[in-house]
């Protein structure tokens, strides 16, 4: 069902009229149905129907209208206290249409919809003024289509029009200039002239006033032919702009590029160099507007303003009212000519479509935003600003202060660069500094920016001020994307997981992706590789200025999801709980060391931040929980420096049975980094402590890695006597899996010391326990026993087969460290039955996988045993 009410009212049923009745009855349907939606008291809907000439039961008979109408039409006539409603799409009603379409700028069809006088036949106070309204509205509407005409070139065919409507309008000093403007365009400056002068002295006549400004303004252009304007509006170019060779190039015309990044990183600087370099290329002239979008002391410019100062720099002698119209106007006086349009430091996107000109202009838009709408919606491309490289950081202060004072001060000018994190615009406050003290040497400011750096980066004005300028773009943000902007000022790890971030914010990871998403928008964090989030350094310093409370939350994510990997890893290990509400699972050891691999970095930054917070729990669990992952990686160094906190953590907590087994695992280490004395010194603390615990799982252990130790200083004997203490002490403890691996081990030492007889018995009976208990890296570890002693014993296939299957477990374990030693062995066994090309197969990867985890002895060992076998 449609209604028009753009002439005389009038109601369709699938394009057949349908007899609304009375014309009261037809009066109580418009009143309501211009509301939109919204309730019409009684008394008001008696007033617009009747005005002063109610009847005496007015009540009754509008019940008795709203009553018929329900039947007749099937409307949804709602009653509240409010009054009556009635809801209807705004697609049915031709007024409705009409200023959607105005909005839209299709103003022709929009003026199309008239059919006569608006509301005709409805008589009252308040449809007089109804019609009289709406007859205004569609003027102005009618005005702006000829405006939006004479700007795409229609004179001529608009003439007839412009002539009839100014023998209606007399008085109508818009409609005058239009007809001129046409007449003049056509060729007719005759009676152009004429028609200004006839106006002129109406208006004095009738009126005693003389023609308006911007009619003048025609008049005076019609005499002086009239030429188009081209607008020279671009800021000078920063004097000092260096680098961003990508990002220049990445600039073309025409079309909409974004330019983003965080303040002070330079997009206003880039744009207007790029536009300076291009202007032979926009010959039609260059438009600039600061949109004002993060300015502390001004709201965003409306579009509607911008507008109407592009309109009058293009020489628009009559501006529309309303934004659409004027958009529409701004878009037919820019088709066609090469231009530039440069809107700098934009808030929204919503601020930018207006004023975008149509596919013959270039546009600009520089903002802290990514205006990912621009891009998805109106097709633009997306320049992304990053800091400057250390190079080009470095130029821009030879550009600034000159040559001889920079390379007077190498060493400190490196300092500057780096304290100031490549960001344009630390360089530019660092540098104004330094020019308003010609004679201070730089190494004043650089000692400055060490101690504090963003009081350091304040040159005294708020626009350089970097605290100020970082300001700006939080203020923009919602009130939960600036708390998490707060909180992950406190972290003090190099980047945060996504799930890290949910924990630190206490928030759903669906949640906190939205959040993170909002402040990568703002440029305020970066996601540098999936998943993963980080600020710039100086960015970062004034987020942790903002001295949030993280409390422990994101302490406790780390050491109890480092817990849960763990024990994926070893599922037989004994930890103590610590609990988090964001710990994560693991379905399988390679998931696991991925997570490791991913936050490791964090892990050992968040244990030493835990030490220094007292948080020793934390501190002991994330070195507990590293220790076996670094085995597998071969990352010796580091699970040395994570076994050192934790020692210190439990140190702290009193507790002899943690600072036992850090001394144990320190020992092994120092021993494998050949400082055996510091090891051994560890390995005497702990036997000492375990003594007096009365731990035989513990005491086990101790022995194990005594072992391992003293294989690796080739003492065999001493080995094989710990791995036999180690097997009674994990028996005593009825630890199945300890005894499993302490069964292998002595195998393992007994085939060492060459008595192969009894190696095979201990390691056939751990490759029973170990199956039993589907203990996968103990199978693996007992497989690469077994095939050494087949090789010695002359069954080459059982050790080649023995081998394969250990490297195959390793890799499903994602052990690369034990794998790249099993690998050597296989290389062995294929170089000792003549397999050449099979041995550098497994010798060369093992050698891979040693470089990868800095293995630098065992990397060296091989690479000079591969040599000597292509030497031969």
């Amino acid at each position: 069902m449609e209604f028009g009410l753009l002439g005389a009212v009038e109601v369709r049923d699938r394009g057949a009229l349908v007899d609304v009745g009375h014309v009261r009855q037809r009066s109580v349907l418009v009143a309501l149905l211009v509301e939109q939606g919204r309730p019409v008291p009684v008394d008001r809907l008696l007033d617009r129907v009747w005005g002063e000439r109610a009847p005496l039961r007015a009540r009754e008979t509008l019940y008795g209208y709203v009553s018929k109408l329900r039947k007749l039409l099937g409307l949804d006539i709602e009653r509240s206290p409010a009054g009556y409603r009635l809801t209807v799409s705004p697609e049915q009603v031709d007024l409705f249409r009409f200023r959607a379409l105005v909005r839209e700028g299709a103003l022709d069809e929009a003026l199309a919809l008239w059919r006569g006088q608006a509301v005709e036949g409805l008589e009252s106070e308040w449809f007089d003024a109804l019609r009289e309204s709406l007859h205004a509205e569609r003027l102005a509407v009618e005005l702006d289509r000829n405006d939006a005409a004479l700007a795409a070139g229609r004179c001529s065919a608009l003439l007839p029009e412009l002539r009839r409507a100014a023998d209606e309008r007399p008085h109508d000093e818009r409609l005058a200039a239009q007809l001129m403007l046409a007449l003049h365009r056509s060729g007719n400056d005759a009676e152009a002239l004429l028609h200004y002068d006839t106006m002129r002295r109406r208006l004095a006549d009738e009126l005693g006033v003389d023609p308006s400004k911007p009619l003048q303004d025609a008049h005076q252009r019609i005499l002086t032919g009239g030429s188009a304007v081209s607008p020279r509006q671009l800021p000078a170019p920063h004097p000092w702009f260096t680098g961003r060779a990508e990002e220049l190039a990445a600039l073309t015309s025409p079309g909409t590029t974004t330019i983003g990044g965080t303040g002070g990183i330079g997009k206003t600087a880039l744009a207007v160099h790029w536009a300076h370099r291009h202007l032979d290329e926009f010959p039609d002239g260059q438009l600039y507007v600061n949109l004002r979008g993060f300015d502390p002391a001004a709201e965003p410019t409306p579009p509607e303003a911008v507008l109407r100062e592009f309109l009058e720099a293009l020489g628009e002698e009559t501006i529309p009212q309303g934004l659409d119209a004027r958009a529409a106007r701004y878009r037919g006086v820019v088709r066609g000519r090469r231009m530039l349009v440069l809107l700098d430091n934009a808030r929204s996107t919503e601020q930018v479509v207006p004023l975008l000109p149509g596919p013959d202009a270039t546009v600009l838009v520089t903002s802290r935003l990514k205006l990912a709408g621009l891009v998805a919606a109106h097709g633009a491309r997306s320049v992304s600003l990053d800091v400057l490289d250390p190079a080009d950081a470095r130029e821009f202060l030879v550009a600034r202060l000159g040559a001889a004072r920079v390379a007077a001060e190498p060493e400190v000018v490196a300092d500057l660069v780096t304290w100031c994190g490549g960001l344009p615009l630390a360089l530019s406050i660092v540098a104004a500094r330094a020019a308003m003290e010609p004679d201070f040497p730089l190494a004043v400011f650089a000692g400055e920016l060490r101690e504090q750096r963003l009081d350091a980066l304040d040159a005294g004005e708020i626009g350089t001020n970097l605290r100020a300028v970082f300001s700006w773009s939080v203020a923009a943000l919602s009130d939960e994307a600036a708390r998490a902007f707060g909180l992950l000022g406190t972290v003090g790890t190099a980047d945060v997981s996504l799930a890290a971030a949910a924990a630190l914010l206490d928030r759903p990871v669906t949640r906190t992706r939205m959040v993170l998403r909002e402040l990568e928008n703002a440029h305020l964090v970066q996601q540098h590789v999936p998943g993963r989030f980080r600020m710039h350094d100086l960015v970062g310093l004034y987020a942790a200025d903002l001295l949030a409370d993280a409390g422990s939350r994101l302490a406790d994510f780390y050491a109890s999801t480092a817990r849960a990997a763990a024990l994926t890893l070893e599922p037989h290990k004994v930890l103590p709980d610590h609990e988090s509400g964001h710990v994560l699972a693991f379905d399988d050891s390679a998931a696991v060391m991925a997570w490791f691999d991913a936050e490791h970095a964090c892990l050992l930054t968040e244990q030493r931040q835990a030490l220094e917070h007292k948080d020793f729990d934390v501190a002991w669990m994330i070195g507990r929980t590293l220790n076996n992952y670094h085995l597998r990686r071969g990352r010796t160094h580091d699970d040395v420096e994570a076994w050192l906190v934790a020692l210190r953590a439990a140190e702290a907590l009193g507790d002899d049975l943690k600072q036992a087994t850090a001394h144990m695992c320190l020992g092994a280490n120092y021993v494998e980094l050949r400082q055996s004395s510091w090891g051994h010194r560890h390995f005497d603390h702990a036997l000492r402590l375990f003594d007096g615990i009365g731990d035989h799982e513990a005491h086990g252990g101790a022995h194990r890695a005594m072992a391992w130790a003293a294989e690796f200083e080739g003492d065999l004997e001493k080995a094989l006597d710990h791995s036999l203490r180690a097997l009674e002490q994990f028996r005593a403890a009825g630890s199945e899996i300890r005894e499993a691996e302490a069964l292998n081990e002595a195998g393992w030492r007994y085939a060492c010391l060459g008595r192969y007889a009894e190696a095979r018995t201990f390691c056939e009976e751990a490759v029973l326990l170990n199956g039993k208990l589907g203990h996968a890296e103990g199978s693996a570890a007992t497989l690469d026993s077994l095939a050494h002693i087949a090789h010695h014993d002359g069954r080459h296939a059982d050790a080649v087969a023995h081998y394969r299957e250990a490297v195959r477990l390793y890799r499903e374990l994602d052990n690369s460290a034990e794998e790249a030693t099993v690998r050597e062995h296989l290389g062995d066994v294929h170089a000792a039955a003549g397999e050449a090309d099979l041995a550098r197969e497994q010798w060369e990867r093992a050698l891979e996988l040693y470089r990868e985890q800095g293995r630098t002895a065992e990397e060296t060992a091989l690479a000079n045993r591969i040599q000597g076998v292509s030497d031969r």
